[in-house]
């Protein structure tokens, strides 16, 4: 089981995040989707992408887990918009987790889900748009 942590162990950014999330919701006609989730912490991640010309265009999200899980969920719909596919593959939960002032290093999951979104996502993608050649 997780130890509970202080709000003042998490960084003013990852409140920021937590508590005034950006792109959160949904995207009825979403490019390419990504679920990915961690049994362990009961935290999961739905990334709904669109994609035109190679670059996301918009992204949102559902998060259902704790205040990291929501934090690095936001974080990540921002580090991705206006990137290409390629761009966006390449940022890591250490990019994630950075971009937020980093994360107690319990929570540091949280910043791999993300990360797995983003790439589950682009995935779904890349599969629905070969299928579609």
């Amino acid at each position: 089981m997780t130890p509970l942590l202080r709000m003042e162990e998490y960084s003013q950014k990852v409140m920021d995040h937590f508590m005034n999330p950006r792109n959160v919701g949904e995207i009825p006609d979403a490019d390419g989707i990504g679920q990915v989730g961690n049994p362990v912490c009961g935290d999961i991640m739905k990334m709904y992408l669109k994609i035109k010309d190679n670059v996301i265009t918009d992204v949102k999200f559902k998060t259902f887990g704790c205040g990291a899980a929501i934090a690095t969920s936001s974080m990540a719909t921002e580090l991705i918009i206006g990137k290409t596919l390629e761009e966006a593959l390449e940022i890591s939960n250490k990019t994630v987790a950075q971009a937020l002032n980093g994360l107690p290093p319990v929570k540091m999951h949280c910043s791999n889900l993300a990360q797995q979104a983003i790439k589950a996502a682009i995935d779904d993608y890349k599969k629905k748009h070969e299928a579609s050649k």
